[in-house]
């Protein structure tokens, strides 16, 4: 006779909780109703990929350090902010990442480019890629501070291989000639390779492009 409760001790000591938790899911269910063991067996397999991904997803958007908790269909789409909801459910998928395409959304204080830009990063870490957040006045810092305590190398290479960068509120502060060669260095160091995104502070008729 199986030890059903061995079976989920072995499960949990495996790491394997998404199975687990469908396995005692599976049990709570009257006799008559439970599956069959291929049923079971891909019901497990199902709940602990689903699991994984979902971890998987908490750690990149915990890494990311996205400024908004923002999704996707929060985002309010209008012909005055020059935002159609094709266009951003076009932008839904993620394969501007996949072909390494870059973003720019432009326009004025308040109209949301920074919550856009959250939505599409949050987005990206659901399915599966690397996100990094960066306001334009911390990224100068850690350039700055990666070059005096000489982990400005280090910093580049780990930046290169991020599949979408998000650089925020660009134009809000004036940057340094020396500042801009840097930024336009980086930019193109990932042109062609990896995806970056930029919003950047124009006057109000210039509503939001992507």
């Amino acid at each position: 006779m199986i030890n059903t409760n061995a079976t989920l001790e072995q499960l949990e000591q495996l790491k394997l909780n998404g199975m687990a938790q469908a396995y005692r899911g599976a049990l709570a269910l009257p006799t008559h109703e439970q599956p069959t063991s291929h049923e079971l067996l891909a019901r497990l397999v199902e709940a602990e990929a689903q699991n994984r991904t979902g971890q998987r997803t908490q750690m990149y958007l915990k890494l990311s350090k996205l400024r908004y908790d923002a999704v996707i269909e929060q985002v309010q789409c209008s012909p005055s902010r020059n935002l159609t909801r094709d266009e951003l459910l076009s932008l839904s998928d993620c394969s501007f990442i996949q072909r390494s395409e870059n973003i720019l959304i432009t326009g004025a204080t308040g109209c949301g480019k920074s919550y856009l830009a959250c939505a599409l990063g949050r987005q990206a870490c659901s399915m599966g890629y690397k996100v990094y957040y960066l306001g334009m006045n911390r990224f100068i810092e850690r350039l700055i501070l990666a070059r005096l305590d000489g982990s400005y190398i280090k910093l580049l290479n780990q930046l290169e291989k991020v599949p979408l960068i998000i650089l925020d509120d660009y134009g809000f502060a004036p940057l340094y000639h020396n500042t801009k060669l840097t930024l336009l260095q980086r930019l193109e160091d990932r042109y062609g390779k990896r995806s970056t995104i930029i919003t950047s502070l124009l006057p109000e008729n210039h509503g939001i492009n992507t």
